[in-house]
């Protein structure tokens, strides 16, 4: 076992050079994606990954929510690197796919690619670059084509990010009946 670890706040020591599915847990995926904001911090104001995960969970169908909702979960351990540097450093997203699969098998939720996913991805990507990023009026490649939301995003205190994350992933794990959560600062279609 590599002696290379992260520690969680729940107390635990994530490995993410050899992930192991007994050393995920949701709370700490919950936490982390909430005090952690988007694009390093250089937003008009804290947004979280967290907030990011229940928009995309928002504009896909009922049957790929969960998987939306975990799509960056691996970032709760990792880190939410910025695309310039991941592009930069494959290694790195060797080991958050190695994170992902094993969060994908603790929870039981397919987390390789999916289209819809990434397509969602992209809409509220272009939405939070609309409403959080004033000043970056050069436009991104990636996002050709893609038109942001029309709500506009209304960030979420880190805490209300959790707990919006935690109730969502409850009411949407696999086994319970899905339903349609519309929590504040959520673009619901």
């Amino acid at each position: 076992m590599s002696t290379l670890y992260v520690s969680t706040y729940l107390g635990n020591r994530f490995y993410p050079l050899e992930p192991r599915i007994v050393d995920v847990a949701i709370e700490d995926i919950a936490h982390g994606l909430a005090y952690q904001c988007r694009f390093n911090g250089q937003t008009s104001a804290f947004y979280s990954v967290a907030q990011h995960s229940l928009i995309v969970a928002s504009l896909v169908p009922d049957d790929l929510k969960f998987a939306a909702l975990l799509h960056d979960a691996a970032e709760a351990y990792l880190g939410d690197m910025v695309k310039p540097l991941k592009v930069m450093l494959p290694a790195f997203s060797e080991i958050e796919d190695s994170v992902t699969r094993i969060i994908g098998d603790r929870f039981g939720v397919d987390l390789s690619h999916n289209p819809i996913v990434k397509q969602a991805d992209l809409i509220a990507l272009a939405t939070e670059k609309r409403d959080l990023m004033p000043y970056s009026a050069e436009p991104w490649s990636y996002l050709e084509g893609i038109a942001p939301c029309h709500e506009i995003i209304r960030p979420m205190t880190p805490e209300e990010a959790k707990q919006a994350f935690l109730g969502f992933f409850e009411e949407m794990r696999p086994g319970m009946m899905p339903g349609r959560v519309n929590m504040p600062g959520l673009p619901i279609r």
